[in-house]
């Protein structure tokens, strides 16, 4: 006799959760949870951060995780603290000292020199031990792997870098900074750029992401929350409406974007959103051409 099937659990509502991270957890490690949490494979997140550090971590729940991929993620912002005094392996303070020279003697004009000229448009190295890949392998498993590996300096944009207060901790300097920068801009290498700089070694000893794109730690959940009321931060709808510039479209219109249709071009660059008249988000588009294509459904039949 065969037993009863277990009924299933109805899917969750499809949208965003910013995610406040703890430190000690992977990117991944936060995704298992509200895949637990949320009673649903289909979760992914957007902007890795690193294990130590700690913030906002945007999770698509749903048809969302589909969604991230048009986000405008690009600009991030942080609250840091580089250690002025050593340098280390990692750049940060997982790593160990490799040089370092006394940071008590470093005024405050020197300092602001030093961060300024880590301002605006800037050539920066990635750390070795960053998950960018090298042939084909993550560059943290090249160094784990005893390479010496040397990745090439690449343009990024620190629109802000900012400090908030310094300590003298013996030969140390500790600065708590504030960055607002572009997407792919490494922390870490700020923090060994300014040691470098002033001649004294620097790394990073913590790092928290407060902003990512429109979303930031006001709408986060740590997930002790989510364990106890998995919730979202901002349902699929409104992250849509919320993160687009608007196409009004007719309900004839958006029956056809539902059935794969295509719309008559209006001259808007990059994505929209389009709106039937009810002012439910109906899809995003692209033109191309004399074309408008959706790029993405937010609710397909």
């Amino acid at each position: 006799m065969s037993g009863k099937a277990k009924p299933q659990r109805p899917a969750p509502p499809a949208g965003i959760v910013v995610v406040d991270k703890p430190t000690g957890l992977t990117s991944h490690d936060v995704v298992a949870r509200c895949r637990r949490f949320f009673g649903t494979r289909k979760v992914g997140h957007a902007g890795t951060l690193d294990p130590d550090a700690t913030g906002v971590l945007v999770v698509g729940i749903e048809r969302a995780t589909k969604l991230l991929g048009h986000l405008a993620l690009t600009n991030k912002s942080y609250d840091a603290t580089i250690r002025l005094g050593a340098a280390t392996s990692s750049d940060d303070a997982e790593g160990e000292i490799i040089s370092g020279a006394s940071a008590a003697n470093i005024d405050e004009a020197d300092l602001g020199a030093g961060i300024a000229a880590l301002t605006g448009e800037i050539m920066q190295r990635p750390s070795a031990v960053s998950a960018i890949k090298i042939a084909g392998k993550r560059a943290h498993e090249r160094v784990r792997e005893g390479e010496s590996v040397e990745i090439p300096a690449r343009p990024v944009t620190v629109h802000r870098f900012d400090i908030l207060d310094s300590t003298a901790n013996g030969e140390y300097l500790d600065v708590d900074v504030r960055v607002d920068c572009s997407s792919g801009t490494y922390i870490r290498a700020l923090a060994r750029d300014l040691g470098e700089a002033l001649e004294v070694g620097g790394h990073l000893t913590a790092l928290r992401r407060t902003r990512v794109g429109n979303f930031d730690l006001s709408v986060a959940r740590t997930l002790d929350e989510l364990e106890g009321t998995p919730t979202l931060s901002v349902p699929l709808h409104d992250a849509v409406l919320a993160s687009f510039p608007h196409r009004d479209i007719s309900a004839a219109e958006a029956a056809g974007l539902a059935h794969g249709k295509w719309l008559e071009t209006v001259g808007n660059s990059g994505t929209v959103a389009a709106v039937d008249p009810d002012g439910t988000p109906i899809a995003l588009l692209v033109e191309s051409g004399r074309r408008a294509a959706s790029v993405f459904l937010v609710d397909p039949q």
